[in-house]
Formats: structure tokens, sequence, C-alpha cells
């Protein structure tokens, strides 16, 4: 079954996303939660893609159980991606940045509703599935520069640049459920950043294009969008330099076409999923928090506090630091102070016959979603970033040594990427 609603908040409400806080001043399109209901009479599944940066643990667990109680389910059974927009509304205080409580309380409920009308949409289904290739979409957005250095976006054809630091997974799939006397459904993944228009106006940004551009292609369709694993992508190659489809609405536009045109290329030759069991599952793992020593903290609170007061100029940067680079560590030594030294990390697949979606709280890097889809006994498996909670970068170990923003804001210390692989695998081998 399928159901989809619009969520907007209210006019004014703090978007997600960045260091300067930014509030909604209009809608540029709606943003959208999506529930598809897997039902095989021994067990139910709801799988969601919502149009907004994340959720945190907190929330996310909160959304789940919600969810799970109005369709008579188990929390675990919940699968909640999140598309990543940086247009969307804050749901919980981050950085100085302040959400709008009432708009959470009936956000919550707005999803429990979704996933009750996916379930009244309940119709018998088969499912296949076919691949494309997305070229020009998504790029790694990590530099080793000339000077031995390593920068995350370092500018537009900056002379500086030697090479990328790996090469970004432009493989995409597409879940078709072909339903009787009903509208099939497709549900597209891909990975990139959903960071491209930029401003301060409401918008599912290139998720919204995948969508448009699909259920035309295919009449009577409906679809979703998965964004999978993005935390190290982005939407411009700056080496090629600026020009005018290199960034905001037309980008946007241009890369969701892309994307949908990719699977809806190969519609024709799709190959069907067998099996009817429906599955689910969760493990913990216990990661190190990326603490700062006590030093580090004092330090990284006086520029917290010069910063929020003056802005970036003012700071004095690190030693062998930008003032940049210098905001980023001091935010995310005071922001995981109050965490403990190891905190729990969730990660959660659901499956339906020879199809697995497998869900990573926060901003996997590449390799990880790489890693997964390498190890997965499924046919197809759909890796989903942001997905039943939200707890930042996961960057691979060497980019721990390397440097760059992602592991400088990273909550937790090198290594959690390889073991989230590992128990990712877990979880999805054992459904």
């Amino acid at each position: 079954g399928f159901a989809r609603i619009d969520v907007p908040p209210p006019l004014g409400t703090t978007l997600a996303g960045y260091y300067e806080t930014r509030y909604a001043d209009g809608i540029r399109d709606p943003l959208l939660a999506s529930a598809v209901a897997f039902d095989n009479s021994e067990n139910r599944i709801i799988v969601m893609s919502i149009d907004i940066i994340g959720f945190n643990q907190k929330l996310m667990n909160r959304v789940r159980a919600a969810v799970a109680e109005a369709v008579h389910t188990d929390p675990k059974a919940v699968f909640v991606a999140c598309t990543h927009t940086h247009l969307g509304p804050c749901t919980a205080d981050a950085f100085g940045r302040e959400h709008n409580p009432e708009y959470v309380d009936w956000f919550v409920k707005k999803l429990a509703d979704t996933a009750v009308l996916a379930v009244q949409d309940l119709a018998p289904a088969k499912l296949s599935y076919t691949r494309g290739e997305v070229k020009d979409v998504a790029f790694i957005r990590r530099y080793k520069m000339k000077d031995g250095s390593y920068r995350t976006n370092p500018g537009w054809q900056n002379p500086d640049i030697d090479h990328a630091l790996g090469t970004p997974d432009e493989n995409s799939s597409l879940l078709i459920i072909k339903r009787e006397n009903a509208p099939e459904i497709g549900i597209v993944n891909f990975q990139v950043h959903a960071d491209v228009i930029g401003g301060c106006k409401l918008s599912a940004d290139f998720p919204k294009f995948v969508r448009d551009t699909y259920e035309p292609l295919i009449p009577g369709s409906r679809c979703m969008y998965i964004n999978g694993a993005q935390g190290d992508t982005n939407h411009i190659d700056v080496r090629l330099g600026e020009d005018k489809c290199r960034g905001g609405y037309d980008r946007s536009r241009y890369m969701g076409r892309k994307i949908a045109m990719s699977v809806v290329a190969n519609y024709e030759m799709a190959e069907p999923l067998e099996g009817e069991k429906i599955a689910f599952g969760q493990k913990s793992y216990l990661a190190k928090v990326n603490k700062g020593t006590p030093e580090e903290l004092e330090a990284s609170k006086a520029v917290v506090e010069v910063y929020e007061a003056e802005g970036l100029d003012a700071i004095t940067p690190f030693p062998g630091r930008t003032k940049s680079e210098t905001r980023t560590i001091a935010k995310r030594v005071v922001a995981v102070d109050k965490f403990p030294d190891e905190k729990e990390l969730y990660l959660t697949a659901v499956s339906v016959g020879d199809v697995v979606f497998a869900g990573f709280p926060g901003e996997p890097f590449t390799d990880i979603g790489r890693g997964v889809k390498a190890n997965s006994k499924f046919t197809l498996t759909i890796p989903a970033c942001c997905a039943n909670g939200y707890e930042g970068y996961y960057p691979m170990k060497s980019a721990f040594d390397e440097g760059g923003y992602e592991a400088l804001n990273a909550r937790y210390r090198g290594g959690t990427a390889e073991k989230l692989i590992e128990v990712s695998t877990e979880v999805v081998n054992s459904l």
C-alpha cells in the first residue's frame, strides 16, 4: 500500500543545515512524507521517506513508536529514511538553533497518519527490479591538494587541487511494485547530498524532481525516493568551474530528472524478485565518541562564544587550522561533551522477499553503502542515509588521517564507519 501527504512547517520555522541560522521565508515546493506498507499476513513493515534533513535518535524513537502503534506492528518494523534536504525544518535544538515543538508534535501525528493510509491502501502485489547508471550528478567533495593537505569543497577551479579522494557510486536502482487494481509503486535509490538549491524557501530539493519525472513516465504510478550513502558526495565537480547548471533550482531539476530516467530507461528489462517473506532486524553498536581533551574543550568553548557573538572573522584559528576548520572542531567538541564516552548506534534493516532496505543513522560515506551492498545476500539492497536516527557523519578511517570537514565534524572516532559496515551486514544477512 502507498500513501503520501504534505507536511509543511509554518513560515518563520528554523531551517536545518549549515552553521548560520536560517528561517523559512517561503515555499518553493512541498515537503512530503511517503509511506509504503508491506503485509504478508504474518508480518507488517512500513518503509517511509521524509523530506527532512534527519531526526535525532530520541525523536526517531518517538516516531517509530507512534507509527508502530497506529498500524499494529513492532517499532523495529518501521523503517524511516530522510532525504536530507537542507530546506526543511529543524526538529530539535542544534548549534544554537531552536525548533518548533508544536510543529514536531503535529509532524509525528501526520507521519503515523501516513502509515495508516498506506495500510488502508494494501493490495496484492508482485515485485521486480532494475538498475541504472547516473553520470554528472554525484561527485566526491573531498580533495587532496598539491601542498599535501586535504580539503572539502575547496572552491571553483581551485588551481591547488591535486585529485579527488575516491569515486562516487553512480549506480541507481528501482524497486517496482505492481499491484492488482491499484497504482503501481516505484522506489528509486541513489546517493548524493540533497543540498543543491540554497536559500530559505522550503523545498524537497532534487528528490522532488525524481518523483515528478518518474510518475508521468510510468503512467498511474506512485514514486518514493530513498537517498543512499551520500556523506562524502556533492552535486558539483569544483574542477569544472561555475556554469549555468552547476547549482540552484535548475541543477536540482537536472539531477532529479537524470536519476529518474536512469532507471526508467531500463524499466522494460525489469527482473522479478522472488519470495514473500517479510522480516525486520536491528542491532546496536557502541561507538566511541570523538571528544576533546579538557584543554581542547575550554579552547573550543571560547571559540564558540566568539563565533556566536561576532561571527567567523573574529575567530582566532587553532594552530595549523583555518578559521572555518576551527569553528567546525570547536562546535563538535562542545556539542559532544555532554555525550557519554560511548553511544549506542542502531543499524536497522527490513526485507520483503529478495529485497532489503539497510538503514544508517546519519550520513555514511560512499564506501559504507558500497560495502553493505557487496556483502548482502539479497538480490536488491537499498541503502538509506539518515534512517531511524541521525548522528552526523561516518567517515572512513582514512579520512581521519587525511582531514577535511566531515572528519573534523564527526561525532564518533575513526573506525566507526568500518564497524557500521560489519554490523549492518550482520543485520541484513540475518533476515
